[in-house]
């Protein structure tokens, strides 16, 4: 797992996001950066959304 440094300095996570903001942000940090894995509540809200179906 290689952290996207670039990407998490110009991509910070908001103050009190909201779901929406955190399920977005979690999608494009998955696309842009391979430090941690989807997992848990986001990853299954994720899926319940259908942006990913595995």
């Amino acid at each position: 797992m290689t952290i996207n440094k670039v990407w998490h300095v110009a991509n910070k996570m908001p103050k009190n996001p909201t779901l929406d903001q955190r399920v977005s942000w979690h999608v494009e940090h998955a696309k842009n950066c391979t430090c941690r894995p989807l997992h848990g509540k986001i990853l299954e809200e994720i899926k319940r959304r259908g942006i990913l179906s595995s």
